[in-house]
């Protein structure tokens, strides 16, 4: 397709966003704007972005795509700004935010003026920000959730699709209320259930002081979305505000059900409780995208000695394998140790483990 497109935020998303359109529409144009200069001049240096507006204005005039990748409270902002814009008619714009319902209904703003507004959310991401975290095929193989408002047509969604086509994501058309519901179960409430353990640990290592080193392993791994984007999550969920309240008393009479089978010391219950959960959450599709992004790991059983760490590194650099994380679960003298590698897709991780039964006799296990 050819046509100018508009990126207005040019963090991982938006550059990710960029990078797919290009490498597919090589013929369009793209300009990008953010408020960060810094990642504006990197944008144009790494190649993500043709072009950089001055202006929110200047760079939507002319588009025939506008994507808007900012946090949701600031898309809001946004889409008041481009409704007082002179836009071109067949112009169409979407976002990329993590709610859908408010924005969605911000966006009527633009529908009064026959603006044409598709709500997007690409659920893909990355340990790492900013632009120059950026790839064209950050969204491969994830789900791409569109929520267009009842009036738009099947036809403008297909336009919509085909500038993403290079994302090569899967495309699902819901409506705007069912997207929030499912995000809040999948993503927003998980979020909300990790902080409030690492505050319940928190709290307790006041009195027990060998809380912080023994929640170094697994404890922290569960928990590990707890540390994303503190005011990103604040907007999500004062967004997605009625959804998790419900979600709040379901949980709550959950966790009240687990508290009735202790009391009544119900094993059978309890052992029941635990097998329904494994089987559900083993029957979950390992292989897929899901609303919080996966992070690969492998175990490795490495020899208790100095200069392991950077020979396994070593072997891995070698090979070209990006890791996204690396620690040691435990290690003591003259017994292996069991070093903990993480990945950002399933086929570095293959690929690792290649690498290091080539290079050394090493065990190695996924986890799951």
């Amino acid at each position: 397709m050819r046509g100018r497109v508009f990126v207005i935020g040019l963090g991982l998303i938006g550059g990710s966003l960029a990078l797919s359109i290009k490498s597919t529409h090589r013929e369009s144009v793209i300009i990008g704007y953010d408020l960060n200069k810094e990642q504006s001049r990197l944008a144009v240096m790494l190649g993500v972005v043709d072009e950089i507006a001055l202006s929110i204005e200047e760079g939507a005039s002319e588009a025939d795509l506008i994507l808007i990748a900012a946090p949701v409270k600031e898309t809001e902002r946004i889409i008041h700004m481009l409704k007082d814009c002179k836009l071109k008619g067949n112009v169409i714009i979407s976002d990329a935010g993590s709610t859908k319902k408010e924005i969605v209904g911000c966006a009527k703003v633009l529908k009064e003026k026959g603006i044409t507004f598709i709500g997007g959310h690409p659920m893909a991401g990355s340990h790492k920000s900013g632009v120059t975290a950026a790839k064209a095929l950050l969204f491969e193989n994830a789900f791409y959730l569109l929520t267009p408002d009842k009036h738009i047509s099947d036809y403008e969604i297909a336009i919509l699709k085909e500038w993403l086509s290079g994302t090569k994501a899967k495309f699902l058309t819901i409506s705007p209320e069912e997207h929030d519901y499912i995000t809040g179960i999948v993503s927003h409430f998980p979020h909300m259930v990790a902080a409030s353990l690492v505050h319940q640990a928190e709290k307790t290592s006041q009195t027990q002081t060998l809380i912080p080193r023994l929640a170094a392993g697994g404890f922290r791994d569960i928990t590990r979305i707890a540390s994303s984007s503190p005011s990103m999550w604040r907007d999500i969920l004062l967004q997605n505000k009625e959804v998790l309240l419900i979600l709040m008393e379901e949980w709550q009479e959950e966790m009240e059900k687990v508290k009735q089978m202790l009391n009544k010391e119900n094993s059978a219950g309890i052992f029941e409780y635990f097998s329904q959960a494994k089987r559900f959450r083993d029957e979950l599709p390992q292989k897929e995208k899901g609303a919080i992004p996966a992070f690969y790991d492998l175990f490795v059983d490495v020899p208790d000695y100095p200069g392991v760490i950077s020979e396994i590194t070593g072997y891995l650099a070698k090979e070209e394998i990006s890791i996204t994380n690396i620690r040691i679960l435990e290690t003591r003298e003259e017994i292996y140790g069991v070093l903990v590698i993480s990945f950002q897709t399933e086929e570095d991780r293959g690929r690792a483990i290649n690498c290091i039964e080539q290079y050394t006799s090493y065990e190695t296990t996924i986890g799951l």
